[in-house]
């Protein structure tokens, strides 16, 4: 149902003028004449409902100020077209607008709430599950561990949850996102051509790239709202991503181009450079490094993890559980318009959100295909793909030789600011990743015999309050070569079973790619978790920042004869065609071949070419 508004702006005679809009919109004065009063207040008539804004300075008024009002009354049309004003955060949503409207690009929130409203029915068509999917959701949510859920900060423990208790979720672009009128654009048009019939579009390299690039390194300065804390989480957010690039961050209010940090409703940011001075919101309940990093990251240039072209091959989404309101927030990019630079999907991405963002009954709405990730997901800590991706991204790797570059074992990289040295994924270090980081933990010995390994983490005095920075221990269980390991988790404390694990837990790396995150557990009924490795060494990584934690696992050698797991169980998912009249290009692939050597391109995963061009690509 469209709701009628009416507007209208003085003139400089006594009366007022009626201006005539498409839907016959309204802004009148509360009372009397505006030259009969000094002060007074104009309301947006939305329904019933008044929404009035003072008006202290009549000489002042103008048609451009009238304007500006006139924009926020489509701006409440548009939120009470969309049904926000009949929630329980009216009241929060007209508070909200009212805030921000000096903070935010009104024009592009107000674009990609309505583009999104309209297509919000083909959205949900792409969301619906197959028949075999289905079977295969209702399988893994039958052997899910039922895990009761902890909740420590009233204010929200993720950035999701934070901006739904603000009603910003209801602005925002997947709740934290603030697009611009282009990137709206783009997004609705690739949703509208049903990807067809366009040239490729790159995640992070939309029609302005590389304009969208820090290419000079990345300035900052921050509002004078801005508390001692938020000032000093977000620096430790940009330590973390500019101590393993070649991105640099400079503190600094002369630049053009510039990040405002402060403190509005909420936590969010624009994506990739706009040009000119961009707004970042560290608001109430944000004021952690892990989000700090976070909203960094899509300064940076990055979208969601989980809004990739090649989501479900890694996740399986529960669209009954997701509140309707959602459902449009979960669409993905399309192949056209995202290149993940070749790099596998990371459950443990600090881009992903957790398993139960934007649930509605309290199961979770995003379910890994290899359901041991569960909990990974929602990260406070950067993944070692994400580093891998944003030093390819921003040209890092150019700047070492292979001839004259550390070789790097572990899948490492040579890190783009010391060349002779490497950066490595979690649970190695040293100059080229063949070591175990420095400092807490061991190297322990596993036998035929069970062995317990015991881990104290924190700080049993230190309240409620989380600290600003992790604690990490790494452990190396070990074997003899041509041995596997069984880890057997017993038991965590209790306290902080948070999506992601965000505040304290437990990472084990059995899986044959080293290079991804681990395993993450961080609940008492996690306990008889039983993990296998697929090589003769297990790394293993307590870590905390509240309360004090202790992990108990067990582990021994297994015999060699036992079957080796795999990172992502392909036997759990539905078979593909192989018939040879099965197999067959998609509608895409013509254009994918024409606009890209996509079939040699190292952009996209086998299972991708496989899925879209395996005719053209010869993989029948």
């Amino acid at each position: 149902m469209t709701i009628p508004v009416m507007y209208t702006y003085a003139h400089k005679s006594h009366g007022s003028s009626v201006l005539r809009g498409r839907s016959g919109y309204n802004l009148e004065p509360e009372s009397g004449s505006l030259k009969a009063v000094l002060a007074t207040r104009y309301a947006c008539n939305v329904g019933k409902r008044v929404l009035a804004y003072p008006i202290n300075k009549i000489n002042g008024f103008t048609q451009e100020f009238g304007m500006r009002v006139l924009f926020l009354c489509l701006l409440f049309v548009a939120c009470a077209n969309a049904g926000l004003f009949d929630s329980k955060f009216s009241e929060k949503i007209k508070n909200l607008l009212g805030k921000i409207k000096n903070a935010l690009d009104s024009k592009a929130l107000l674009a990609i709430r309505e583009k999104l409203h309209r297509l919000k029915d083909k959205i949900a068509a792409k969301l619906t599950l197959s028949p075999e999917r289905k079977a295969e959701l209702a399988e893994k949510l039958k052997n899910l561990i039922r895990r009761k859920r902890d909740h420590i900060q009233p204010k929200g423990d993720n950035v999701e949850e934070i901006n739904h208790k603000v009603g910003m979720d209801k602005l925002l672009f997947q709740s934290d996102i603030v697009l611009t009128s282009e990137q709206a654009d783009e997004y609705a048009e690739d949703i509208e051509a049903d990807y067809e019939n366009r040239p490729k579009r790159q995640a992070y390299r939309d029609r302005r790239y590389p304009l969208t690039l820090w290419a000079n390194g990345v300035n900052y300065f921050f509002h004078p709202n801005a508390s001692a804390k938020v000032k000093s989480v977000f620096k430790k957010g940009a330590q973390a991503w500019m101590k393993d690039t070649c991105i640099e961050f400079r503190e600094t209010s002369t630049e053009r181009d510039s990040i405002r940090v402060f403190m509005a409703d909420g936590c969010w940011s624009f994506v990739g450079r706009l040009g000119g001075i961009q707004n970042l919101s560290l608001g109430d309940g944000c004021e952690s490094v892990g989000t700090a990093a976070h909203e960094i990251g899509h300064a940076l240039g990055f979208f969601h993890t989980q809004s990739r072209h090649d989501r479900d091959e890694y996740i399986l989404l529960n669209t009954r559980s997701i509140e309707p309101d959602w459902l449009d927030q979960f669409a993905k990019q399309s192949v056209l318009m995202n290149d993940n630079y070749g790099i596998t999907y990371d459950y443990g991405s600090i881009m992903h959100y957790g398993a139960l963002s934007a649930t509605v009954n309290g199961e979770p709405t995003m379910i890994p295909r290899d359901r041991t990730y569960i909990e990974t997901l929602g990260s406070h800590i950067i993944s070692f793909y994400e580093l891998l991706m944003l030093n390819k991204h921003y040209g890092c790797m150019a700047r070492c030789k292979e001839a004259t570059s550390a070789k790097c074992k572990m899948g490492g990289f040579p890190h783009p600011r010391n060349c002779s040295k490497c950066i490595c994924p979690s649970g190695y270090g040293g100059d080229f990743c063949d070591q175990r980081p420095e400092g807490c933990g061991a190297v322990l010995t596993a036998t035929t015999t069970y062995k317990t390994l015991r881990d104290k983490l924190g700080n049993a005095r230190a309240g409620q309050v989380a600290r600003e920075d992790f604690m990490f221990c790494n452990y190396w269980i070990e074997a003899l070569e041509g041995s596997r390991i069984e880890i057997k988790f017993v038991g965590f404390s209790g306290g902080v079973a948070i999506d992601g694990c965000t505040y304290a837990g437990v990472e084990i790396k059995t899986h044959p790619d080293q290079k991804m995150t681990g395993y993450r557990v961080c609940s008492p009924d996690d306990a008889g978790l039983t993990l296998i490795s697929s090589s003769n060494r297990v790394p293993i990584i307590t870590y905390n920042r509240i309360y004090e934690t202790e992990a108990i696992l067990e582990y021994r050698i297994v015999p060699g004869s036992q079957p080796r797991p795999t990172p992502y169980p392909q036997s759990t998912r539905p078979p593909r065609p192989s018939t040879s009249s099965s197999c067959r290009d998609s509608a895409q692939c013509s254009t994918l071949v024409k606009y890209k050597d996509f079939c040699n391109s190292e952009s996209f995963t086998p299972a991708t070419k496989k899925i879209l061009c395996p005719v053209s690509c010869h993989l029948c």
